[in-house]
Order: structure tokens, then sequence, then C-alpha cells
């Protein structure tokens, strides 16, 4: 598609077309949107090119264009790669200047307003450079390595000759704005490939008749945690020699700028040679073949005269770096335990241990098992386990578990607690490992093992790396030490695309996304009318009793737990016709903040199965909870009490507005929570209408096949079918 001509501006253009090509990110795309949304130079539109993206990236760029009149939504069939997604949007841009900016990272405030302050300064040149900072999955803001070129740039207008440092910056499209009738005009375009970069970045510094500078930082680069594919092992890499033929041609077709040859060539040598030194990138049976045709390119374009420069002492410097970790480590142990010599001892034959039965073989037939902290047997880590006994009964399962657990596994199955000898064993020996949260960071994943992790809820509070910015929902947990647990996963069990999208954001890591729904919810989906009576019957519950379920969450800002609702006064009020079953977090049980066993009341905190509760139970009554995601499957009413939302989002945060998007009927004070039950409408058509439309946002891939479909993939190695999902479910991103 041809771009528009630079004839067709009038006075109603914006100052900027931002282009934003997507593929893949709907973890960021929000936040990217929104960077630019929230500016206050406003005089922009936004082309969001969905590059036939297989998430959410489509919904979410649609989802704007409704809103905001200055968002076009592009949407590709198929996927052509970001050069010719950026030329895509280019063909529609209307701007004076064009702004490209990848779809995951941000805009800092005041930006465009700083960008084109600069612009009109200078005359609106054809091009300005500025600075971006890199933003790290840990928090780190690290600035442009290269930022001096920026500092010790001419002031004003100036051209390449004058300040041919500039080659020296990192080849990007998003540090720069270009007049959109210089591009036309040169008829500069992407190419398709892995570096398309290159041969768009050189030309246009060349032919750039006035470039101009701002020594500021617009732009917030992510440094994705798993590394850009620029840095994936593949053969794709050989697509740089291809990219400096487009740069040489482009020479080759204008004379003029032959005196640039030396200054591309350095480039360009300096470039391969980062490839084809930097571990990761290429195959090792593709190594030689680089090698040859580095040398064979570099033959070709060496200008007459070139003597090689280059610098030594990288090696040495890294050997200089390496450190005596085992010292270190053992510096750390005896610090951690002074006086304490026998527990010292114990440690140091455990680990001794430990070590020793990872010199044994891995046991292909046995599988470990713990979920919450080691504390029950239950989750989904429990039902891939019932289902894998059934499966495949020739493998021999391990169970972690403190003692006094309110669970215990089916007969047959080894039990070990945590710390012991057993368990260490397990953790040498096993090959499959699957929880519902992270075995202990001292764990070594050794070839071969296989680690599952099933998570235990869809994730309304935020998580993982998610939590830097909020530091009481954070508390004591570590981030490097929490992403070392991460890099473990083998696999992530998912219940919906929103949730697919929140563990890519907040566990950054290497693994599979197993989007097969939770295995704990196979028995909510196959559970049949007389599984209801049994249960309620159990319980003690009288036939046309309205059953209230009361399962609030944890609050991390409380120095200890507190009641957050009088459960007895709020079964008194409701009547006889209502029983409330009171259910406190996991975290609290044995903290003495019980629900009171009263009149209407029946404190259920110790009940083995939660999942027994919601098939008991007539309606739900939660907070914040990720248990109103599970109870979504049964389709029954959902009551939200919110009376410390503002509170807890400001501590915790948040991946969406609960007020927004809701299970049912949300409240914040004590007496609407009464008049919700005594008026009638806990059940009324309101709240239907919003529990169909949470079950379709977030309920779509539990159909009851979940543990075996885990089971299939994991352990049996069998193909297994995606979730069918109906026509036209959209698929979630997680917000900020």
């Amino acid at each position: 598609m041809t771009a528009t001509p630079a004839a067709a501006q009038t006075a109603a253009a914006p100052r900027f077309s931002i282009i934003v090509p997507a593929y893949g990110v709907e973890g960021y795309l929000r936040d990217c949107l929104d960077s630019v949304l929230g500016q206050s130079f406003r005089d922009f539109e936004v082309i969001a090119v969905n590059d036939a993206s297989p998430d959410a990236c489509g919904l979410i760029m649609d989802e704007y264009a409704a809103k905001d009149p200055r968002v076009v939504a592009v949407q590709l069939e198929q996927n052509v790669g970001l050069g010719r997604a950026r030329n895509e949007g280019m063909s529609r841009a209307r701007g004076t200047y064009l702004v490209f900016l990848d779809s995951d990272d941000t805009l800092l405030p005041g930006a465009l307003q700083a960008i084109s302050r600069r612009l009109e300064e200078n005359g609106d040149p054809e091009l300005l450079v500025f600075d971006y900072a890199r933003t790290h999955w840990d928090g780190r803001i690290t600035p442009n390595a290269k930022r001096k070129v920026l500092t010790t740039s001419p002031e004003g207008v100036f051209r390449l000759e004058d300040h041919p440092e500039l080659v020296g910056l990192l080849q990007v499209a998003w540090n720069k704005a270009y007049r959109r009738d210089f591009v036309e005009r040169w008829g500069f375009t992407y190419p398709s490939g892995y570096y398309e970069d290159t041969p768009w970045t050189y030309p246009v510094l060349v032919a750039a008749e006035s470039v101009c500078v701002l020594d500021r930082v617009c732009v917030h680069y992510r440094q994705r945690r798993q590394g850009s594919i620029l840095r994936s092992r593949s053969r794709k890499h050989f697509d740089v020699f291809d990219q400096y033929e487009l740069v040489f041609a482009f020479l080759d077709a204008h004379p003029g700028f032959d005196r640039w040859r030396p200054a591309m060539f350095e480039r360009m040598s300096h470039h391969f040679r980062v490839i084809e030194r930097s571990p990761g990138r290429l195959p090792e049976d593709a190594r030689a073949e680089f090698r040859a045709r580095r040398v064979e390119v570099e033959r070709r374009y060496r200008p007459a005269g070139w003597v090689e420069t280059g610098g030594g002492g990288s090696a040495a410097r890294r050997a200089a770096r390496r450190l005596p970790a085992p010292l270190r480590a053992l510096a750390r142990r005896v610090r951690r335990v002074p006086g304490r010599v026998r527990k010292a001892l114990r440690a140091s034959v455990l680990a001794a241990y430990y070590r020793a039965q990872r010199v044994l073989p891995v046991r292909k037939d046995v599988a470990v098992f713990a979920a919450y902290w080691n504390a029950d047997y239950a989750c989904n880590p429990a039902a891939v386990h019932r289902k894998l006994l059934e499966l495949s009964p020739e493998t021999k399962t391990v169970w972690v578990l403190k003692p006094d657990t309110r669970n215990r596994p089916p007969e047959g199955t080894t039990v070990v607690r945590p710390g012991s000898f057993g368990f260490w064993r397990a953790m040498a020996r096993g090959k499959y490992f699957v929880n519902n949260v992270n075995f202990p960071t001292a764990v070594v994943k050794r070839p071969g093992q296989v680690h599952v992790q099933t998570h235990h809820g869809t994730p309304l509070k935020r998580m993982g790396v998610d939590l830097i910015e909020f530091p009481v929902g954070q508390g004591t947990l570590e981030m490097t030490s929490l992403m070392e647990r991460v890099d473990r996963w083998d696999y992530s069990v998912s219940s919906n695309s929103f949730s697919t999208a929140v563990w890519d954001r907040a566990y950054p890591a290497e693994y599979t996304s197993l989007d097969y729904g939770y295995p704990r919810n196979d028995v909510l989906v196959n559970a049949t009318e007389a599984d209801r009576v049994r249960v309620r019957e159990a319980l003690g519950i009288a036939p046309g009793t309205t059953v209230v379920l009361y399962a609030p969450t944890h609050r991390d800002y409380h120095a200890a737990p507190r009641p957050l609702l009088d459960v007895e006064h709020f079964a008194e009020r409701l009547g006889e016709e209502f029983t409330v079953l009171s259910r406190v977090h996991y975290f609290n049980l044995g903290s003495g903040s019980g629900a009171l066993a009263g009149a209407g009341v029946v404190d259920v905190s110790g009940h083995p199965s939660v999942e027994e509760l919601y098939l008991a139970a007539d309606c739900l009554l939660t907070d914040y909870s990720s248990l109103m995601f599970d109870y979504a499957l049964l389709d029954r009413p959902i009551v939200v009490y919110a009376n410390d939302w503002e509170v807890y989002r400001a501590t915790r945060g948040t991946y969406f507005d609960i007020h927004d998007e809701p299970p049912g009927h949300v409240v914040d004070t004590e007496g609407d929570l009464l008049d919700v039950f005594l008026s009638g409408r806990w059940c009324d058509d309101t709240s239907a209408k919003a529990r169909t439309e949470f079950r379709r946002l977030f309920c779509e891939f539990d159909d009851g096949r979940a543990a075996e479909r885990v089971v299939r993939r994991v352990f049996l190695g069998q193909e297994v079918p995606p979730v069918e999902l109906p026509e036209g479910r959209p698929r979630r991103s997680a917000r900020g």
C-alpha cells in the first residue's frame, strides 16, 4: 500500500502520527497506548497495527479506537512482521511527523510536548533524535549507554557530517521523529526480516539535511526478561547480511554519499561480530557458516586502505570478575546460624546428601507434588495427581506435606515432610514436579526434570514482578530469588486468556502456557444436582435453606488478621431462611480470627474442600478473592463486598477495577450489603447480566477436562486438542 502523498496534508492534519505495531504483547499494549493518550500534548493520531496477533491485541486496539477518535485500529489478516506492519501504519499516516513506538514500550509524560517544542525551536527539521532509558523487570531503570552522543551534539540544526557519532546509536526506529514529507520524498520503507531497523536507520541518518537532538528521555524501552527476539537462538540471524546489503545498495544508488562507506562498513563489521560472539544466538551447527558468510561480505564491502582496529582484554576482564561464589554461600550460611551447631550440622548434612543424590539418575517414573507451601493436599496439583493415578497408575507419586494437614493424598502415595531426607531425595531424583506455588529456591533443576506451575487462582490482585510498584503487597518477596524459581518452570497452567497475559508479564520467563483451564475446576463443570444435595446433607443444611458462602481474601496492609464483616450480625439480619458458611483465608487459619459459629453461621474454615462448599452455596459473598472466578462456573449469584477497595488497590494493586467488570452487585457498606440480600437484588436480572459477562470474560478455558489435558500433555507426551472457545468470545489482557 502506498503512503499518503504529502500534498494531501491539510490544516487539520495532526502534528504527529504515532505508529504502534503489535504482535503477542497483550500484557503490555494497554500500558503503551495509555502512555500516548495520556500525554499533555494532544495534537496527534495513533495508528495501531495488529499484525495478526494470536492474542487480544486486536480487540484491545478496537476498544481504544471506539473510545478515542485519535486512535485508528488497523487489523491485518496475515502476520507480515514488524517492518511491513510499520509500513501499513505509514501508509495511513496524516501527521506532519512520524513517530514509531513499540507496543511493549511507553512514552514518558510530557514527551510529545518536549519533542514538539524542540521541533518548533529549530524550524521543523527533517529528523529529531531523542533519548531513551531501559526499564527492567525488577524495577531498575538504566540510562542509554550512548547518551553522551546526545549531550555532546551541536546546538540547533546540523547534518550528520557535523556529528557522525550519531551512527553509533542503537539501530531503532522509536528514538526519532521523522518529517513525513522527508520520508516520502526519499521513499523510505521498512523491509521484511529480523534486522529491519538497520536499512532504515542508516539511510535516514545519511539522507537527512537537517537534524536536531533532544537530550531528554522520551521513551522507556522495556527489557523483557525473556530477552528480545534478536537474542534468541535461530538461523534467522543470517538475515543481518541481507539487511546490510540494502544499506550498501542505498549508497550505490546515491554516489554522493560514498563518504559514508567506511562508517557503514565499521558498523556492519562490528554488528556481525556481536552476533557471532554472543552466546545463545547462533545454533552451534551454523557458526562456521555464519563466519564464512561474514568474511565474504566484509571482503566485498571493505573500503580501500581499511585498517582493522580492535580492542582486546575482554576475556581477561571477564575472568577477573569471577568471584568465589561457594565461599560467599558458605559465609552466608555461617552468618545465619551463629551458635546453632546442631542445626548447622544437620543443614550441612542435608546439603551434602542432596548433592550426592543429584549424581544419581533421574527417575522417569517419579512425580513430586505440593500445594500452598506444603500446607495441604488440594487445589490444581491434587486434581492433576488424581487424574495421573487414573491415566498412568504405574507412575510413582510423592507429596510434600507438613504434619496435621486438612487433606491427605490417596493410599499408595508417598508423603515426605518439607526439608527431610526424603524431601531432598525426591527433589534430586524425581522427573516431574507440580506445584501451585514454588518449590524452595535451593532446589536445583536437573536436565530432564520437568516443572509444572499450576497457580492457584485468576489474579485480580497484582502478582510477581508487577508488585514492584506496591511495597506493601510485595512484603518480603525478593524478586531476584522469585525469578530464579520461575526460571525452573516448563509449563504454566492458565484458566483464561486474561490470566495467560498476566502470568506473561508478572512471571517473565521461558515457559509454555497450557491454556487448558484449572484442573481443580473440573469438578465444578462436571457436578450434578445429586452432588449438590449430597454436600448440603453432609453439612447439615436443611432443605429449602438459602446458603451464602462468605469467603474474603487476605489483606497485606493489616499487621494482623481482623474481621472485615460482622458475620453474626449479618446472618442475624438475613433471618432464618439463610445460612452463612464462613471461611477465612488459608493465610489466617489458626490466627484466632476465624469466623464465629452462631445462629445462622457455620464456620467452614477447616472444611477440606472449597469446591464442595461452592456446590452447597446458592450465592458467593466475597471481596477481591480469586474464588469468584471459579464460582462463576456454576452460574450462581455473586456479591462483592468492597468496603476497602481504594486502600486495597493502593497497597496491593489490581489488574482491573472490580466495579467496572463485576461478577454481580458490588457494595461498599454493610448497610448496602444487607439491602442487596433483604431486597432480593442479590439474585436479580442485573446480577445475572453482570455474571454472564463475567463468565464470558473469565471462564473461557474450563470445560471439565483440564486435568486430563495436563496429564496427557506433560506426563504422557500426547497431543491434546485445544479448548474450543465459543465463536466471538473475546480474549482479555492484563490491565495495569
